[in-house]
């Protein structure tokens, strides 16, 4: 109890958006970001002179956001199609930003789906979840690699960042049961909310994979929980439920932004390659959960994902 109260219910923060350096001259990508938590990072990133691609599915959501965020910062966010449900439209959209980039300080893998219909796949036919949350994310990242490492040599500090937004649910079902990530029996006896907690523990163990694999070459990758928020997230459960939630429980997204801007952002974060933040800002060293620290099940998770996607690669 007293870690889910530190976690969803936290202490205020010490950490602001006020404290976000000057980003002039850096490229950032931030996915599902026409909404919520992604679209306020956005407008952050761009107040402090960041050059921000807005990775997300729907042209039409992504223009009305960029139109928004450009009378409120005077700066224009840049549109990248991105469906992470489709192995196809992420190598394309890879290949259409390194048409017009060569550089990419930070990557934040921050789109996501929560307990949507059961007989919702992804275009390969993995759990929706699974696939958008997890699978989708590592083949986006790892197809983005090479240009992440060519930029880490050209920066200060020889580093830059990859923010994977995970979420307390990885408590929900903190291990992987590669029997589900397709259609099958072993899905089917999982429960929505299981499921999606299996994709959020997936994201920190591909966190910490890609840290154990790429930290000594400048890469600098954290998992967070970024606080209990009121965001489209929830977009396919009941409204009536989704709105009693959102009155009783959640906060605001400018609080659910702080902590991967902090990761993305802030000075000291990068001591923090492989480890787990949460809200609000914060580091705490008894979280994540024990079983996602496995640097076993994290190997053996990325194998598994690399043979699933090496078509696309």
């Amino acid at each position: 109890m007293g870690q889910y109260l530190s976690q969803n219910y936290p202490p205020q923060p010490t950490w602001s958006v006020d404290k976000i350096p000057d980003l002039t001259g850096q490229v950032i990508i931030v996915t599902g970001s026409n909404t919520g938590i992604g679209k306020y990072t956005v407008e952050e990133l761009l107040k402090h002179n960041a050059k921000v691609y807005m990775a997300t599915r729907s042209q039409e959501k992504a223009a009305s956001a960029i139109d928004e965020l450009r009378a409120k910062t005077g700066k224009e966010a840049k549109f990248l199609k991105l469906d992470l449900g489709d192995f196809a439209s992420i190598k394309h959209a890879v290949e259409e930003f390194l048409k017009q980039e060569s550089r990419l300080h930070v990557l934040l893998n921050n789109a996501g789906v929560a307990a949507p219909p059961k007989d919702m796949f992804t275009a390969q036919g993995y759990d929706l979840q699974f696939g958008t949350n997890t699978l989708g994310h590592f083949l986006f990242t790892t197809l983005l690699l090479p240009v992440l490492l060519a930029t880490a040599k050209t920066t200060s500090d020889n580093k830059v960042r990859v923010v994977h937004t995970s979420s307390y649910a990885h408590n929900f079902y903190p291990k992987m049961n590669f029997n589900s990530f397709k259609d099958g029996p072993a899905r089917t006896k999982m429960s929505n909310m299981q499921l999606y907690g299996q994709s959020k523990a997936g994201n920190i163990l591909f966190s910490n994979e890609l840290a154990r694999r790429y930290s000594d070459e400048g890469v600098v990758s954290i998992s967070l929980h970024p606080g209990s928020i009121k965001s489209d997230l929830l977009r396919y459960v009941p409204r009536i439920l989704t709105r009693l939630m959102n009155w009783a429980l959640f906060y605001p997204v400018e609080l659910g932004a702080l902590t991967q801007l902090y990761a993305a952002t802030a000075p000291e974060s990068t001591k923090y390659s492989g480890e787990y933040l949460t809200a609000w800002a914060r580091h705490v060293p008894t979280e994540p959960n024990l079983n996602v620290r496995d640097p076993v099940l994290a190997r053996e998770l990325w194998e598994y994902m690399e043979e699933q996607v090496k078509d696309f690669q």
